[in-house]
C-alpha cells in the first residue's frame, strides 16, 4: 500500500491511498498543488460538560455553514477534472482523507490534552477546547458509486486507509479514541451524496464506549470472564441470530438489538484496535463486509439508509487487551416505506422499543444473500 501525503490551499492535510502491485516499486504520482485561493482554516470549537450525564457536548457553531447536498457536478469529494477544482486536487484516486473543512472538532491551544478543562471555567460550568480532529474518506473517485460496489481489493484499500488513520490520530497528545463511521443516505442525514465516511479522533471517551467499559469491568468481577469474548461466545453457540461466519470474522444481530436490522461484526480473535488485525483478518474482512453491506441492499425495494461504525478501545484505557473491536452496522428503515424514528422514548429517556424481533431480522438477512 502506497500513501502520499500533501497539503491543501489552506494548510489541511490530505492522503491518497494507492494499492501497488507487489512486481513494481512505485505506484502512481499523487499530491498536486491545490491551486484555490482559500483562506487558512480557523474553525474553533468547544467542549461543555454535561454534569447530569456526566459527559462532554460539543458546540461547533460554524458548521451551520458547510456544505450541503450540491449537485453532482459541484461535489467537492469528486476529483479536480477539467478546470473544476475540488477538495481533491487531483483528477483520480482509489481512496483519499483529508481534514473536513467544517470539523466539529478542531483548534485549541497547541499541545493541549485530550479533555483538559479550561482553568477559567471551574465547577458546574465547565468548558474545554475542541481539540482532536475530524477527517473525511473518500472511498472511491465514483460519485455514483457506494461502499457496496466496490471490489474486494478496492474495500481492502480502504481498510488500510482506516488502520494508518487510526495509528496516526491515536498517537496525538489530544485524542482520547478514534471513530472511523459512515453515514449512508438522506434518511440519514449525509450531507454529500459521494460514497464517503469520516473519522472523529475525540478528545474524550466516549459516552457509549464509557458505558461498555463499565459493563465491562462489571463483568469481569461478577464472573472473571471478559465481556465481548463471553457475548461473541454465546452468539455462535446459539446460532439463531448469526448472519454471516468466516474463519476469522463473526457478523451477527444481537439478542438486544436497538435498530430493526443491526448487525454486529466481530474478529474471532479479541483486539483492541484495527491496527492490531493480523494479515489473515484484513485478507478475509473486504469479501465479508461486502457480502453484508449487500444482504443490506437487499432488504428493501431501494438501498437501505444506515450507519457503520469501528469501536476501537480509547487510547488511554489502562488494559486495553480487554476491549474487543467491531464494526457496528444497522439501518433506520423497518420496511419499504417506514423509518425508525426516535420519538418520545428514545429521544427522551433513551429507552428503546424494537420493531423487528433480532431473529426475525437475522432470518432475513441470511435470506438476502441467496
Amino acid at each position: 500500500m502506497l500513501r502520499t501525503r500533501a497539503e491543501l490551499a489552506d494548510g489541511r492535510d490530505i492522503f491518497y491511498y494507492d494499492r501497488v502491485p507487489a512486481a513494481t516499486a512505485q505506484g502512481p504520482k499523487r499530491g498536486l498543488p491545490d491551486p484555490r485561493p482559500l483562506p487558512r482554516t480557523d474553525s474553533r470549537s468547544e467542549l461543555r460538560h454535561d454534569p447530569m450525564l456526566d459527559e462532554w457536548v460539543i458546540v461547533a457553531s460554524h458548521r451551520q455553514n458547510r456544505t450541503y447536498l450540491p449537485p453532482a457536478d459541484e461535489c467537492p469529494l469528486c476529483p479536480s477534472q477539467q478546470g473544476r477544482h475540488s477538495e481533491i486536487p487531483d483528477p483520480d484516486y482509489e481512496v483519499a482523507v483529508f481534514q473536513n473543512q467544517f470539523p466539529s472538532l478542531s483548534g485549541g491551544p497547541e499541545g493541549a490534552r485530550a479533555a483538559e478543562p479550561l482553568p477559567e471555567h471551574p465547577g458546574l460550568f465547565e468548558r474545554a477546547p475542541g481539540v482532536g480532529r475530524c477527517e473525511v474518506v473518500c472511498f472511491t473517485s465514483d460519485h455514483d458509486s457506494s461502499f457496496a460496489d466496490l471490489s474486494e481489493s478496492q474495500a481492502a484499500t480502504v481498510l488500510a486507509a482506516w488502520t494508518d488513520r487510526t495509528a496516526d490520530l491515536q498517537a496525538r497528545a489530544d485524542v482520547a479514541q478514534v471513530f472511523c463511521f459512515e453515514n449512508r443516505g438522506r434518511e440519514i442525514g449525509v450531507t454529500l451524496a459521494h460514497p464517503h465516511g469520516q473519522i472523529y479522533a475525540y478528545p474524550y471517551t466516549t459516552p457509549r464506549t464509557a458505558r461498555v467499559l463499565r459493563s465491562l469491568r462489571a463483568h469481569r468481577e461478577r464472573t472473571g470472564g471478559n465481556l465481548f469474548d463471553d457475548v461473541l461466545a454465546a452468539e455462535r453457540a446459539d446460532g439463531a441470530r448469526i448472519v454471516l461466519a468466516g474463519e476469522h470474522w463473526t457478523a451477527f444481530v444481537p439478542a438486544a438489538a436497538h435498530w430493526p436490522y443491526e448487525v454486529h461484526l466481530y474478529p474471532n480473535r479479541r483486539v483492541p484496535d484495527l491496527t492490531a488485525l493480523n494479515a489473515a483478518e484484513r485478507a478475509e474482512f473486504p469479501g465479508l463486509y461486502l457480502d453484508l453491506l449487500r444482504r443490506f441492499d437487499r432488504l428493501f425495494a431501494t438501498p437501505a439508509p444506515y450507519i457503520a461504525g469501528w469501536h476501537q478501545a480509547p487510547t488511554d484505557m489502562p488494559d486495553r487487551a480487554e476491549y474487543a473491536l467491531h464494526l457496528e452496522l444497522f439501518t433506520i428503515r423497518r420496511a419499504d416505506d417506514k423509518l425508525k424514528f426516535l420519538a418520545g422514548s428514545e429521544s427522551g429517556m433513551g429507552a428503546f422499543a424494537n420493531d423487528i424481533a433480532p431473529e426475525g431480522a437475522a432470518e432475513r438477512l441470511r435470506q438476502a444473500g441467496v
